[in-house]
């Protein structure tokens, strides 16, 4: 399916059997600003991707070399056209607050994904960029990256998770300095503050990105998600809830055929054939 604002394709030199697709955000002409199309087709098409069974992976990347992405679109929210420059009335508390709906579907669908979403950054991540970002399993970042919540300086604050996430991946204290001073940092001080999991060389983000999915995909699918549905969950409770989830999973994959190929294909030195059965 075609999307306005989006690019999805197999990642590049990979097959489409490998299972390893990149989502472009791809309105490189504004640093791929998210309008509310770019919105409508974030949710549709996260939507019709969960049920592709053929899917392993998916990384989340942007257009060009400027900007992964440099949040919501401000000119559209302030009624400036995209197409001719002419300024409207701005968007009405009602629009914006529809059009945020629409946002917090699509990003919480990046969070809940069924498989990993890798982010590959490049350039300049911002507001709800950042916030994207954050919501993927993990961050590969060009060391040219610069990310930023700046939604204070707005007059508002971040509203698709970013508050959340940057808490629970930098702690509350170097979270809340982010937020409030509204400061730019690098792609290298995140690395050190646990936000960005993998460093690349600019311009290599999408291509270790594509090298991490490609260890992933030699895992059992059905083991793959029990695992990320049993971190993502079982971090956000105490231990022994947490522990119980871990538990409730392993059980279920105890009874599938894929355990029962794995131990086969390790006994007989061989790589295994899933079935995610």
């Amino acid at each position: 399916m075609d999307y306005e604002t989006l690019l999805i394709h197999p990642a590049s030199d990979t097959e489409p059997a490998d299972g390893i697709r990149c989502l472009v955000l791809n309105r490189p002409e504004v640093m791929n600003a998210m309008n509310t199309q770019m919105f409508v087709d974030l949710r549709n098409a996260l939507h019709e991707l969960a049920f592709d069974d053929s899917l392993r992976v998916l990384i989340v990347t942007g257009a060009g070399e400027r900007a992964f992405c440099t949040g919501g679109d401000l000119k559209e929210r302030g009624g400036v056209s995209p197409s001719t420059g002419a300024r409207n009335a701005p968007m009405t508390d009602a629009c914006w607050r529809r059009q945020h709906q629409m946002a917090e579907e699509a990003l919480l669908a990046v969070k809940d994904f069924p498989r990993p979403v890798i982010a590959a950054v490049e350039g300049h991540a911002h507001g709800g960029g950042c916030e994207m970002a954050l919501m993927c399993d993990w961050i590969v970042a060009g060391r040219n990256a610069v990310f930023s919540l700046p939604e204070v300086r707005r007059g508002i604050m971040p509203g698709g998770g970013g508050i959340q996430n940057l808490v629970r991946a930098v702690g509350a204290r170097r979270a809340k300095q982010l937020l409030l001073t509204a400061r730019r940092f690098s792609a290298e001080q995140a690395a050190i503050w646990d936000m960005v999991t993998t460093l690349a060389e600019p311009g290599q983000a999408l291509t270790v990105a594509v090298a991490e999915a490609r260890e992933i995909v030699l895992a059992a699918p059905m083991s793959v998600h029990y695992a990320k549905l049993a971190a993502s969950r079982g971090g956000e409770v105490d231990f022994h809830t947490g522990y119980a989830l871990d538990i409730a999973a392993y059980n279920v994959l105890v009874s599938s055929d894929d355990r029962l190929e794995g131990v086969k294909a390790f006994n007989e030195k061989r790589l295994p054939r899933w079935s995610a059965r």
